[in-house]
């Protein structure tokens, strides 16, 4: 679990509700991270979510399960289209591999739980390195403005471009939890100097989680556009968009090949409903025999003229 909707309708000022108990945004912040990393460390649940990217110009639809050991996902859809039977096949064949290839197996889990390790560290280090003010309330929810920290040194390359961002956060202040994320490079980011590459200042990222279930949160929205000559998010692009959604719960002990038999289940059903919704639709040749009043049992037979 990698937690991180809002709609948003009224804004009020914070600095209008004069509260002594009110602490400093600096320390508001703090204590919204430290819940929220407790809140993910006591937070053992899986979930099966539909996954919708754009990248490169192109959509896709993936159905994701997540797992002991690891997440799997299988294709549904490209760019609207449902995959075909050979593409189907095809996703079979990658699934097996990582059923029965326990290096491949290795390789996932390291790389997913390096994703999570990073994040943990860049949540540990957000009230360190960047100033917060207050912004605006809106019910339970607070917005905190933050720029980042004079003197504060990034011992990485991933928190050097944290520490370049300016944004802000907004917190579930009922829960203690980090609603939304969102921030841009308020200058150009140079690895040594610029000789193992930049990032452009302007580039943005937005992070937004939500309670799919009480007490349970997940990451439903994920956006990333960076610019320059350097790729060091490892398993996150540097240009991605990412929604999460449909969310359901499975067995905490599901294993992979339990989860490779609910997507594959799940994506043949589906499959089987879009197709049984085709043969109910005439096909655009039995249309016009019908508009003529010359129906005969091959113009509407769909399956004859499927692709017409």
């Amino acid at each position: 679990m990698v937690p991180l909707c809002l709609s948003f309708l009224v804004a009020i000022p914070l600095c209008a509700l004069d509260s002594p108990q009110k602490p400093s945004a600096d320390d508001l912040l703090r204590k919204a991270v430290d819940g929220e990393l407790q809140a993910q460390a006591h937070d053992h649940s899986h979930w099966m979510y539909e996954l919708q990217t754009t990248e490169a110009g192109q959509s896709k639809v993936k159905w994701v399960v997540q797992t002991t050991q690891g997440d799997l996902e299988r294709l549904w859809s490209i760019n609207g289209r449902p995959i075909d039977s050979q593409e189907q096949e095809s996703e079979d064949h990658r699934i097996d591999s990582v059923l029965h290839e326990r290096s491949l197996q290795k390789k996932r889990e390291r790389a997913q739980a390096e994703d999570a390790r990073q994040m943990e560290q860049l949540f540990r280090m957000l009230p360190d390195a960047v100033v917060a003010t207050y912004g605006q309330q809106k019910g339970d929810l607070v917005e905190l403005r933050f720029t980042p920290r004079p003197g504060f040194r990034p011992a990485t390359h991933e928190a050097a471009v944290f520490h370049a961002m300016q944004g802000r956060v907004w917190i579930d202040t009922k829960q203690n939890r980090l609603v939304e994320i969102e921030g841009h490079l308020a200058r150009e980011v140079k690895f040594y100097g610029g000789l193992l590459g930049h990032l452009d200042e302007g580039g943005e990222f937005r992070v937004r989680q939500s309670e799919v279930a009480p007490g349970h949160w997940e990451v439903t929205l994920l956006h990333v556009n960076m610019h320059g000559r350097v790729l060091f998010f490892k398993t996150i692009a540097v240009q991605q968009n990412e929604i999460r959604s449909s969310f359901r719960p499975v067995a905490s002990t599901i294993t992979l090949a339990e989860a490779a038999e609910e997507l594959q289940r799940l994506c043949r059903g589906q499959a089987a409903s879009n197709f049984r919704s085709h043969l109910r639709r005439p096909s655009n040749f039995a249309i016009n025999c019908i508009e003529r009043k010359k129906i005969t049992w091959l113009s509407m037979n769909p399956l004859r003229f499927q692709g017409t």
